[in-house]
């Protein structure tokens, strides 16, 4: 039995070897947790409607290391939040404001990452009951998350207006 690690998302996973994503910064027991939650929404419409919402999650509590890619990935992410959270924007809005980020590559800076990024990780998430439970906790983690992120809330909706 392997030990327990913890990943920068404050998860506490097995100690596995395995892949990761290329700049997100999860640990491979995590990433692994990661997919079982994705493989779920994609095998049930039910647990689909929180899609979005689960990547711009575990996207906002892994941002990696300043790189071009992972910080084009954490502001994507977190203006996504901001039009879901704060805005109640459609998937279409959220997918157009997401679209003009990524036109904006090589404009936008590293937003040094929270101490903490909340309480809830995609572990409670994987440990769901039922795709009501699913969306309750997905909801809470990216409240959570987005909040993680309130020192730089003025920068990401700055982003987003443009």
């Amino acid at each position: 039995m392997s030990s327990l690690v913890k990943c920068e998302c404050g998860a506490e996973v097995q100690d596995v070897n395995g892949p990761t994503h290329r700049y997100i910064g999860a640990i491979p027991g995590c990433w692994a947790i990661y997919g079982e939650v994705l493989a779920r929404e994609y095998e049930n419409v039910a647990y689909m409607r929180f899609h979005q919402l689960t990547v711009d999650s575990y996207a906002g509590q892994h941002p990696g290391t300043p790189s071009p890619q992972s910080i084009q990935s954490v502001t994507v992410h977190l203006v996504s939040l901001y039009h879901q959270l704060e805005l109640q924007s459609n998937i279409d809005t959220i997918r157009n404001a997401m679209q003009g980020v990524t036109k904006r590559k090589g404009q936008l800076m590293w937003l040094d990452p929270p101490t903490s990024f909340g309480d809830i990780t995609v572990l409670d998430i994987h440990a769901a009951e039922s795709a009501e439970q699913h969306g309750q906790l997905v909801h809470r983690w990216a409240e959570s998350v987005w909040q993680a992120w309130a020192a730089h809330h003025d920068t990401i909706r700055q982003i987003a207006a443009h």
